[in-house]
């Protein structure tokens, strides 16, 4: 993939454009919307696709992966109830554009990405060495739990169920937020709370649909 390495004023007029339509779509954190209109969505896209960056719509970045669309992306990180500093956890890296807009708001991010030529590509990802960015390749069913607990953990595939050794790693305190559902239909979003004393409670909201979430790794 050739990277377009250049931020232009149009650019940069057509993201407060696209700050203005996902925040007409119902999102109202103010951080997160600063963020979607500080992160440049042209560079973890191709050049060829440089023009439609800026619609809110996914798009295709090869491996059979997407680049998911600003409002998702937006919906998540609001429900995920990110602040400076807080510890995150995000399960499946695609094209780090969610892991940019995360490290934008001042979260302290670890990612895993399953495909290594993804992997690969975003380690070396120039733009994203502005970011306290922590990179790892393996599985997603797995995390992290040599780095754990963490303060929230954002699936970005869905998952028929749950994962447990994930919820194992989110902290007292903690949030989780993840598509559940089946291949091949739409998911719920949603959102897992650990409070300081452990217990668990789970809130549904609207329909998405995502990519599954896969098992192993992708050399």
């Amino acid at each position: 993939m050739k990277r377009p390495v250049r931020d232009e004023p149009h650019h940069q007029l057509l993201r407060q454009r696209l700050r203005d339509e996902v925040a007409a779509k119902g999102i109202t954190d103010s951080k997160v919307l600063e963020a979607i209109a500080n992160v440049p969505r042209h560079f973890f896209m191709d050049e060829s696709q440089e023009e439609m960056a800026y619609i809110d719509k996914a798009f295709p970045i090869g491996e059979g992966q997407t680049i998911s669309q600003p409002y998702t992306v937006a919906y998540q990180t609001q429900l995920l109830q990110v602040s400076p500093l807080k510890r995150v956890l995000e399960i499946g890296t695609g094209s780090a554009y969610q892991a940019a807009i995360l490290a934008e708001i001042g979260a302290q991010v670890y990612t895993i990405e399953r495909i290594k030529t993804l992997f690969e590509q975003n380690r070396a990802f120039e733009f994203l060495k502005r970011y306290d960015i922590q990179f790892f390749y393996g599985d997603g069913y797995e995390g992290l739990p040599e780095h754990a607990p963490f303060d929230r953990i954002l699936l970005t595939a869905a998952a028929p169920d749950v994962p447990l050794k994930l919820l194992q790693q989110l902290d007292r305190g903690g949030i989780m937020v993840l598509p559940l559902g089946e291949q091949g239909a739409s998911q719920r979003m949603v959102r897992i709370r650990r409070d300081e004393s452990g217990d668990l409670t789970k809130e549904i909201f609207d329909l998405f649909s995502f990519v599954p979430m896969v098992k192993g790794t992708q050399g």
